[in-house]
C-alpha cells in the first residue's frame, strides 16, 4: 500500500499540521503552508496504486490466516524503515526516524471521510489539561506526586454523523401537594394532573464513535464538537497525528444513534413540564425520519498512566479541551469524609431533637 509523507519543499523536512496556527508547519525552518495548498495529494486517491511488499523466507512460522488479515506494513519513505500496522492504520508515524505518515489506501472511493475538525489544542494543552485534573481531594497523594503519563497520542476518531427528524407524543403524571393547618389539625391536598406534549425536532450531526477501540462512553464524555469549525477532508490534517479508519460502519452505529436521538428528544420535552412536585413520564412515542449519514474524523488527545498495575485512560477533545477520564481514590480520605459527614449530620438531628424539646 501507498504511503505518503508531506515535505518541506525548502528543506525536505517532514511537515506536519499545526493546530496553533491551522496551517502546514515545517519543524526544522518554520516554512508554513496553507492546508488548500495541498489540496493536489487529495486528488490523486483514487489512482493511488498498490505497494504491497511479500516476504519471502523460512525464518521463523508462518502468521495463521486470521493474524496476516489484521496486519499491514508499509515502508518509511524517509529511512526505509518498516511501520507495521493493522487493517484501520489511517495515519501514524515511523518508529524510527518519527517522521509522519499516512496511509492513501485508506482514504480510496467510499472510505474517504466527508469531514474533519482540525486539532485546535496541542500536546501541552493536554498535559495541562491532566495536571489539572489531578486537583481532586479525594486523590491518593503518591499518584499525584509520582506519576507520569506513559502515553499521549493525538488521534483523529473515525465518528458517523446522523441527522434526523424526531416527531413525538409524550404523556406524564404529575402532582402538586398544598399543606396547611388550622388550630386542631394538619392538612395535605394533593392534585394529579396528566399532562401532555407532542411536536418536532431536528437533529444535527449526532456523532457516533465508529472505533471498536475507542470507548463509547469516555467518546461521548468529551462531547460536544463544534460541527461549524469543521471543513472538507484533506489527508494534510492528518499529519503529526495518528487516525483510524472506522471497523464500525454506519449500518452497525444506527441503533446507537437512535437510542441517543430518542433520549434527547424525551429530555427536550421533559424541561418543557415544570411547576409540579413529581413528574413520571407514562407513555412515550419517538418516531424518527429523514435519516442521513455522514463520515467525518473528530481530534481527541488520549493519555494512558499506570497505577498499582491498574490502567487510567484520559481523553480530551481536541477541539474544545473538555477532558475526562477516571482516577483512583484514597481510602483513607474516603472514610474520614464519610466520618465528618456523618458527625455533622448526627449533630444537626441531636439539635433538632434539643429545640423540640425546648418547644
Amino acid at each position: 500500500m501507498a504511503v505518503h509523507e508531506y515535505k518541506c519543499p525548502c528543506c525536505g523536512g517532514a511537515i506536519a499540521f499545526d493546530s496553533t496556527s491551522q496551517k502546514m508547519k515545517c519543524p526544522f525552518c518554520d516554512t508554513e503552508f496553507e492546508v488548500e495548498s495541498l489540496k493536489g495529494y487529495d486528488a490523486d486517491l483514487k489512482n493511488e496504486g498498490s505497494d504491497n511488499l511479500d516476504w519471502d523466507t523460512d525464518a521463523g512460522t508462518k502468521w495463521t490466516e486470521d493474524e496476516a488479515t489484521g496486519l499491514r506494513s508499509y515502508i518509511c519513505k524517509s529511512c526505509g524503515g518498516e511501520i507495521v500496522g493493522d487493517a484501520n492504520t489511517a495515519a501514524t508515524e515511523c518508529p524510527f526516524c518519527g517522521n509522519h505518515a499516512i496511509v492513501m489506501e485508506q482514504f480510496k472511493g467510499s472510505l474517504k471521510p466527508d469531514y474533519v475538525i482540525p486539532f485546535k489544542l496541542d500536546k501541552e494543552a493536554a498535559k495541562e489539561k491532566y495536571r489539572q485534573h489531578l486537583n481532586k481531594f479525594l486523590l491518593p497523594k503518591i499518584f499525584k506526586t509520582e506519576n507520569h503519563i506513559d502515553e499521549i497520542k493525538g488521534i483523529y476518531v473515525p465518528f458517523w454523523l446522523f441527522d434526523s427528524e424526531a416527531d413525538a407524543d409524550i404523556r406524564y403524571r404529575a402532582t402538586r401537594t398544598r399543606v396547611w393547618s388550622d388550630s386542631e389539625y394538619n392538612y395535605t391536598e394533593t392534585s394529579f394532573f396528566s399532562i401532555y406534549r407532542a411536536g418536532r425536532l431536528g437533529f444535527d450531526h449526532v456523532p457516533v464513535d465508529g472505533s471498536s477501540r475507542m470507548a463509547d462512553d469516555l467518546m461521548e464524555s468529551i462531547e460536544p464538537y463544534n460541527f461549524a469549525e469543521a471543513v472538507d477532508f484533506q489527508t494534510a490534517y492528518l499529519s503529526g497525528y495518528f487516525a483510524d479508519k472506522y471497523d464500525i460502519d454506519a449500518e452497525q452505529s444506527v441503533a446507537r444513534a437512535n437510542e441517543r436521538i430518542k433520549a434527547s428528544t424525551e429530555d427536550a420535552f421533559r424541561e418543557t413540564v415544570s411547576g409540579y412536585a413529581t413528574v413520571t413520564p407514562e407513555y412515550s412515542s419517538v418516531r424518527l425520519h429523514d435519516g442521513k449519514t455522514k463520515y467525518a474524523f473528530y481530534p481527541v488527545w488520549i493519555l494512558n498512566t499506570t497505577y498499582k498495575d491498574e490502567r487510567y485512560v484520559f481523553a480530551m477533545n481536541g477541539q474544545t479541551g473538555k477532558f475526562v477520564g477516571n482516577l483512583p481514590t484514597d481510602n483513607g480520605k474516603f472514610w474520614k469524609l464519610a466520618a465528618a459527614i456523618t458527625a455533622g449530620v448526627g449533630l444537626a438531628v441531636y439539635g433538632i431533637m434539643w429545640l423540640i424539646q425546648l418547644m
